[in-house]
């Protein structure tokens, strides 16, 4: 992936790991656009940061992000990458009685978002750059958050797929697996003990100098590679 000089789209661009990478990515001489579903978080962005093109997109909503897809397409057809990062993690059990109502929500944004946006944006005619966001998670399971683990999996197996379909294309598809981070992601406190957004961001932001397009940091970098028997004894380690 070329580091300067795109334009490039990120959904939940205004906090967490979304806001690490637009710092990074304008910080380089990029034009970057954030979406997210909070008006006032993304004008805390654009106050600190005025560069930064903002769009308010419910990605929950099917008829938003076919707005968000057409605004782009009008205002911004020569975006060259899109990364896919907006997500919600439910902490939750399948006996909890909203656990469907939740669940849903969880589907919606980490699953048919992503899927969605890249059948519309593939369709852009300078796009050459497909990032999505997983987790750790994809490869060994947290119990507590039961949906949200299946979800990252669905993103790990649905990139490597995308990897090998847009080839031909010309679109260079990478994967960003980031281990749990101190945001406020899943709710606030949860993720207090993780390690820095920002040591995550200068990992993978070398890895992708060095041509990387599986970007890994930590636990991440161990559970991806690691045996049936490694993934095993990390699951028992993390649900006791």
């Amino acid at each position: 992936m070329e580091l300067t000089k795109q334009k490039i789209l990120i959904t939940g661009g205004g906090s967490g790991i979304g806001l690490g990478l637009t710092e990074r990515l304008l910080e380089l001489g990029n034009t970057v656009i954030i979406c997210g579903r909070r008006g006032d978080v993304l004008n805390k962005v654009h106050e600190k940061h005025p560069a930064v093109i903002t769009r308010v997109c419910d990605l929950t909503d099917e008829d938003d992000r076919i707005d968000l897809f057409q605004w782009i397409q009008k205002e911004h057809n020569d975006l060259t990458v899109l990364i896919n990062n907006a997500g919600i993690q439910q902490w939750m059990s399948i006996t909890d009685e909203d656990f469907m109502k939740r669940a849903n929500q969880e589907i919606s944004i980490n699953i048919m978002a992503p899927l969605h946006l890249t059948y519309l944006f593939t369709q852009l005619p300078k796009l050459k750059v497909l990032a999505n966001v997983s987790s750790g998670l994809s490869f060994v399971p947290l119990t507590r958050t039961p949906v949200y683990s299946g979800t990252k999996a669905f993103v790990h197996s649905l990139t490597l797929s995308l990897r090998y379909i847009l080839k031909g294309r010309g679109i260079e598809v990478i994967e960003i697996i980031p281990p749990a981070l101190n945001t406020d992601l899943g709710g606030k406190g949860l993720h207090d003990h993780a390690p820095p957004v920002s040591d995550f961001i200068d990992s993978i932001f070398k890895q992708l100098e060095e041509g990387e397009t599986e970007l890994t940091f930590g636990f991440s970098d161990v559970v991806s590679k690691a045996s049936q028997e490694e993934l095993q004894l990390a699951f028992t380690r993390l649900n006791p």
